[in-house]
Order: structure tokens, then C-alpha cells, then sequence
């Protein structure tokens, strides 16, 4: 069980890499596994990816294996919350929400559990991926998925106080800026990125969110051949407020660890004071 450290001790949280399928039993068997070592190792934090509970191999069976945030799955994380004292960042669930009987599509959330279980704070990805690199990657995500409506205002937690995203999220700085405003330390960007764009973007733009955001920033991944038709990049890591890459995953499953140090955050904010030099009464729509 993971236990708050003696004074000066710093938080330590745990970012997960994992290769989901279609099949949610041995995808929750991996992602347990994950956490409870994390939990031996004494983070306080794990951060699961993008499609922790399953990735589909097609839209038919991507919508079918869809749960509310009050079926099994998610009691049975609440369970291992509380097993193992650590909070968890879920970071991409295929959620049927209120609305399932009437649109038939999903959304994409990140829920945050406490160490008691508890459902403290739920995300419905606002910004979906529809990309078409040709001959590449297809992906249209709003053929099968509800953008979310709002941004979640950030939660604290024993490692400080995260945002909530989800991958496609990273390409758009406003909403990190925008919870910035609101208190944020930790930028969450748990994802699922093809090896085109995730070779090419993935981590450049980790650490420009880090950088003008002087926040951490943790995104944990999903690697390797999810199924017959998706391979994922991986590269799980942890960039701090200075834009360093502090953790990183190897190639394959596992963890990567790393101690957020909010004094350090915090000095980088005093030394160079962006937040306060911001001129938000020039950054509306340019007049022609």
C-alpha cells in the first residue's frame, strides 16, 4: 500500500505503457499488474493510457464492448484503488453515457479515482481525432464518439493538481493554457498515437505544453500491435515545467516513474513569470 513519505520526501507517480486488445480481461489483468507493482514501488499516482480498457478492431466492436462509468470495469478499478492506496488516472474510457440509447455513440473519458475508489473527476475527450494521412493512417473518431462539452477544472490530488485530457487534446495549447490559468501543475495526456504522427509529434509537443505551460506533463501511451490493423508508438514519458524529459518507457509494456517536484515548478514560474506577461487583450480574432 502506497503511504504518504516522511516531510520532504517528494510524490512519486507511476506512468503505465501497455499494449490493449480487444479482450478487457487480459487488458485489466496487464493494467493491475501495473498498478500494484506501481503501488509496491511507493507512487502515490499511476497513470494509465488512452484505450487502457480495450482497443476495438473495428467500430461494431468498439461501440459493443462499451461500458457506463457505473458498470463492472470500472467498480473492479475502484476496487484496485483501494487495494493498493494509490489514485488512478484512467485515462481513455470507452464510457456509454446517459445519451447511449438515443445516439448510439460513446464517449472517450478520462476518470480520475481517488485512493478510496471514489470517481473524483470525469473528462469526455473535446477535441476528436479525424485524420487522413494518405496511405498512412484513417482515423475518424466522431463517426463512433460524442466530443465532450466542457474542460474539467483540475483536481488535487497527493502529486499535485492534474488536468484532464486525452490525446488528440495535446495538439491544442489553449486548453492546457486555459486550466494553467485555473491552477493547473500536471498536464495529463494519456494517448494511443500512431507511429506516423507519434515519431513525428509526439514528443516536441510534450514538452512545448511543459514549456509555455511551466507545468509537468505526464502521458502515458499505448505501444506495440494492438490488433491485425493498429500499431501503436508508445514512448510513455514525463517532461518537467523546464521542458527536460525526466521518464520514458522502453520499447514493450511497463512503467516509468517519476517525483514531482511542485518547489522546482514553482521557481521555474517566479524566474521566467509568462502567466503574468500574457496579453489576453491581443489574442482575440485579428481584424482584416
Amino acid at each position: 500500500r502506497a503511504m504518504a513519505g516522511p516531510p520532504g520526501l517528494k510524490p512519486l507517480v507511476a506512468v503505465g505503457q501497455v499494449t490493449s486488445t480487444p479482450d478487457k480481461e487480459l487488458n485489466f489483468a496487464a493494467c493491475a499488474g501495473l498498478v500494484r507493482e506501481a503501488s509496491r514501488r511507493g507512487a502515490c499516482l499511476v497513470f494509465l493510457p488512452e484505450g487502457f480498457d480495450y482497443i476495438g478492431s473495428d467500430t461494431a466492436q468498439t461501440l459493443s464492448l462499451a461500458e457506463g462509468l457505473d458498470g463492472d470495469l470500472m467498480g473492479r478499478y475502484a476496487e484496485l484503488a483501494r487495494d493498493c492506496g494509490v489514485w488512478l488516472s484512467l485515462g481513455g474510457f470507452h464510457e456509454r453515457g446517459q445519451d447511449w440509447p438515443t445516439t448510439q455513440r460513446i464517449y472517450n473519458c478520462h476518470a480520475l479515482l481517488d485512493a478510496a475508489g471514489r470517481l473524483v473527476a470525469a473528462y469526455r475527450k473535446t477535441h476528436l481525432c479525424d485524420v487522413e494521412l494518405e496511405g498512412r493512417v484513417t482515423m475518424k473518431e466522431s463517426s463512433f464518439t460524442n466530443p465532450g462539452t466542457e474542460i474539467v477544472p483540475p483536481v488535487s490530488t497527493p502529486a499535485g493538481k492534474p488536468k484532464l485530457s486525452v490525446c488528440y487534446d495535446l495538439r491544442f495549447p489553449e486548453i492546457s493554457l486555459a486550466l494553467r490559468r485555473a491552477g493547473a501543475e500536471i498536464l495529463t495526456y494519456p494517448s494511443a498515437f500512431t507511429v506516423p504522427t507519434g515519431s513525428a509529434h509526439w514528443e516536441v509537443l510534450l514538452r512545448a505544453r511543459a514549456i509555455e505551460s511551466q507545468c509537468y506533463v505526464v502521458a502515458a501511451a499505448q505501444t506495440g500491435k494492438n490488433h491485425e490493423r493498429r500499431t501503436s508508438y508508445g514512448h510513455a514519458l514525463v517532461v518537467d515545467p523546464w521542458g527536460a524529459v525526466v521518464a520514458q518507457c522502453r520499447e514493450g509494456t511497463g512503467l516509468c516513474y517519476a517525483e514531482i517536484d511542485l518547489d522546482y515548478l514553482h521557481r521555474i514560474r517566479r524566474e521566467i513569470p509568462v502567466h503574468s506577461h500574457r496579453r489576453p487583450d491581443l489574442y482575440g480574432t485579428v481584424a482584416l
